[in-house]
């Protein structure tokens, strides 16, 4: 590691100047010749049958140049998985959700296609909507599709190492329960798009997308275009966090409108539209039984899970499934059985959030883990460590641990936050809490079956010689990726870093499945690292052709090449670079060959030199089904230990600090890395305790703005101490891998045990607002106990599952 020049520093971000000085390009900020501007016709209600919708009115209308519905569209369907496409471009003979799409229009400013909205006659026959997970569940309730039995749109069962013959063994059982609430994902930048059909009738979209290459994908089947006629264009991207993972009803109508015209056409969403797109956090209940030996070691999990998706599948088929898996590490568990559904509702469809379906899941498994501490008289931290699986080891559900630095995580954080002298010394209204967290680094496989490279990559120097160009369609939405692969470029070509030029997010580019997943370091890394070799070897061929000896002799290092062997008689390389240069000013005047006139050397022997690279993984996981959701080449963890103070007359809770370590394998850039811990610790800052989608009993979302949808703020974040532990992946470019989603794993748990040691409360619903904790302890005091209207709720939606089950055998 000492032996890097670029990697494991805080080199600055590629792209800070254009962002801190406002020259960064957004889709808003975009403008195409002879623009339309686009708008959508959204349902008015959650649950509905189109009797009649007349769009006469609205094409009178002056200034409006064209629109579009159902009949235009067609009624074929799309979605993510494709064992799940359940969607349709616009709604045909019913609407699902408050805000589903019904048709869209064109005019020549965004006021004209606002007003020729409001002309569109609909008339809707309104149906009874289903708009929890328990209505959903009760035999007889309106169900949303004749395909999906009992609104269950995906249901799991999983048993690995036999959890009955395994309850015997085990001297205490803990069960406990948690539900959480929806959430937005709560990006700077709302969805936008403008599409564009050239004279040779290809269609480019520019979006802000975390997916081109899956956006393209979905354009070409829905559109029916030839796939090498779409090109998807990811601008700067304000913030993505999972919902702009997909296709959108947004990007598709866009681009019909364009086909249909003949001119390009911008759309953006308002923020109401953002959160009636949805596809964030679903809300989960998660009940499960935990299974230890008086020593504290684990010997079983007993886990079932109900989400409430929405009104499509969106990501949910991989949501349910993380939602089990991915509780398989990081400790020992010999044992482990799931039972998951995942319901549709009338409700915005929700997908995939940072941590995907593993964040709730975490929190309880974390709090049941406290709990057992306690009851067992054993530190909690201790019997973290006394389950924890080290590198080598695999899951009792096939995930392989090639690198696990989650000791280390939790040795760093118990040491520096001081935990055995606060444990029991904060005082009264004050707590500490830990907790761990585990996250894959990229999806082992594609949304599509496919033996498809997950991302392609090239380097191409300069012809000048002396700098070289990236070209990547990895998606740069925020979380540093162009960073990454300018850093690795340099690095490898031994140049400074400003001498790399990146550009990406585009699918003329290459191929890259996107970001998701935290899949772009470890993945895209591996490609543009070999890229990056394969331009430096055919540079050090030619330099072997002129000096001789092997290839493999030449050195690269900050901007200039030699010889492992000796030193290079370099004179008639410089002569020749000086005439062609003659009466330039920036003649070498070092002694040894610079790398820019050692690439113009390569260009004037060989031509243009562009290096290649491509990355997949390999065939990973078990042969049980399902078991490609969660199988990754390498797994990142992370620990956290939480300081909190509660006021006892408001609820209100107050976090003083928080120490957490994530073990990325190798910090490619170490600032970028501990933005990502911060980041993550953020995000579940407010899941923890401020964030909830409120719907009213109409399906209507009451709070679809920034004001009322509370997120938290810099008065709410405590001093964070970040930790980063380097554990080597093996599968990883240079030691690396995620760092980006992880993260967020141990910062709800960690909250509600450090909740607990305060008041006394172990919280079984989330978020923690003032109200909640405020009348929980009042609770606590007046009776010496506390109920949730989540334990009601639990309990009807469980024993919903069980009659299901038991019906069906």
């Amino acid at each position: 590691m000492s032996g890097h020049r670029i990697l494991n520093t805080r080199a600055p971000r590629v792209d800070a100047f254009d962002k801190a000085t406002g020259r960064a390009v957004y889709v808003d900020d975009m403008s195409r010749p002879d623009m339309l501007y686009g708008a959508l016709l959204q349902s008015p209600v959650a649950h509905g049958r189109i009797v009649r919708l007349d769009t006469t009115k609205a094409r009178a209308l002056p200034g409006v140049v064209a629109i579009v519905t159902a009949a235009d569209a067609g009624d074929a369907k799309f979605g993510v998985s494709p064992a799940r496409y359940d969607e349709t471009i616009f709604a045909m003979d019913k609407v699902r959700y408050l805000g589903e799409e019904i048709a869209a229009v064109a005019a020549l400013d965004p006021i004209t296609a606002t007003k020729a909205l409001e002309l569109i006659e609909l008339e809707i026959e309104e149906l009874p909507a289903v708009l929890d997970m328990e209505a959903a569940l009760v035999p007889g309730s309106p169900e949303l599709f004749k395909d999906y039995d009992g609104n269950v749109t995906a249901e799991v069962f999983q048993e690995f190492g036999g959890v009955d013959a395994a309850r015997p063994q085990a001297d205490r059982i803990y069960k406990d329960h948690l539900l959480n609430k929806m959430q937005d994902g709560a990006f700077m930048e709302p969805q936008g798009c403008i599409a564009e059909v050239d004279h040779r009738g290809g269609l480019t979209l520019w979006s802000s997308t975390q997916t081109p290459h899956y956006v393209q994908r979905t354009i070409a089947m829905m559109l029916k275009i030839p796939l090498e006629k779409v090109r998807v264009v990811k601008p700067y991207v304000g913030g993505g966090f999972g919902p702009k993972a997909s296709a959108s009803n947004l990007e598709l109508a866009c681009c019909l409108l364009a086909l249909k015209t003949g001119r390009a056409v911008k759309s953006t969403f308002s923020r109401e539209q953002v959160f009636l797109r949805s596809r964030a956090r679903h809300q989960f209940l998660h009940e499960m039984e935990v299974g230890l030996k008086k020593d504290g070691s684990l010997v079983f999990l007993d886990h079932r899970c109900v989400l409430d998706g929405g009104a499509y599948s969106s990501f949910g088929i991989a949501t349910i499934y993380y939602a089990g898996s991915l509780l398989g590490g990081p400790y020992r568990l010999p044992s482990m059985r799931y039972h998951g559904l995942r319901v549709c509702s009338n409700k915005p469809a929700r997908g995939a959030q940072r941590g995907h379906g593993g964040v709730i899941a975490r929190a309880l498994f974390e709090s049941i883990l406290d709990r057992a501490a306690e009851d067992l008289g054993i530190d909690p931290v201790e019997l973290r460590l006394k389950n924890m699986m080290s590198a080598g080891e695999v899951t009792c559900n096939d995930l392989d641990m090639s690198s696990l630095g989650m000791r280390e995580c939790i040795e760093e954080v118990r040491d520096r936050s001081g935990w055995q002298a606060k444990k029991d010394g904060l005082g009264k209204g004050k707590g500490i809490g830990v907790a761990c967290g585990f996250f894959v680094s990229g999806a082992g496989y594609p949304i599509y079956r496919s033996g498809t490279w997950h991302c392609t990559a090239s380097v191409q120097l300069s012809e000048t010689g002396g700098s070289a160009t990236v070209r990547s369609a990895s998606a740069e939405i925020g979380q540093g990726s162009d960073t990454m692969l300018a850093m690795i470029t340099a690095e490898e070509l031994g140049i400074p870093l400003d001498c790399v030029r990146v550009t990406s997010g585009d699918t003329d580019l290459s191929v890259d499945l996107g970001a998701y997943s935290s899949r772009q370091t470890l993945m895209t890394g591996h490609a543009i690292r070999k890229a990056a070799i394969d331009a430096r070897t055919q540079v050090a061929a030619c330099l072997a052709e002129v000096f001789g000896g092997p290839a493999e002799r030449f050195v690269f290092r900050d901007g200039f090449v030699a010889a492992t062997d000796g030193k290079l008689d370099i004179a008639k390389v410089r002569e020749q670079f000086v005439k062609e240069h003659r009466g330039f000013a920036d003649h070498p005047q070092d002694e040894r060959l610079t790398f820019r006139e050692a690439s113009r050397l390569a260009f004037i022997m060989k031509g243009t030199i562009i290096g290649t690279g491509e990355y997949k993984p390999p065939s990973l996981g078990g042969s049980f089904k399902g078991a490609a959701v969660g199988t990754s080449p390498a797994y990142g963890c992370s620990a956290q230990i939480m300081e909190v103070e509660v006021d006892e007359g408001t609820g209100q809770l107050r976090l003083d600090h928080v120490t957490a370590a994530h073990d990325c394998g190798f910090a490619i850039n170490r600032t970028q890395v501990e933005g990502q811990m911060q980041g993550n610790f953020l995000m579940g800052l407010g899941e923890a305790c401020f964030e909830e989608v409120k719907f009213d009993d109409t399906g209507r979302t009451v709070n679809p703005n920034l004001a009322e949808y509370k997120i938290p703020t810099i008065m709410d974040v405590p001093n964070m101490d970040p930790v980063i532990v380097e554990s080597g992946e093996p599968n990883g470019p240079y030691g690396a891998k995620e760092v980006g989603e992880g993260g967020i794993m141990p910062t709800i748990p960690a909250i509600m045990n450090a909740v607990y040691d305060a008041t006394g409360v172990r919280f079984r619903e989330l978020p923690l607002t003032p109200e909640r904790v405020l009348m929980a302890m009042k609770e606590k005091r007046e009776t010496g106990k506390v109920t949730f209207a989540a334990d009601a709720k639990c309990a009807a939606v469980m024993e919903l599952v069980r009659q299901r089950k038991a019906k069906r055998g």
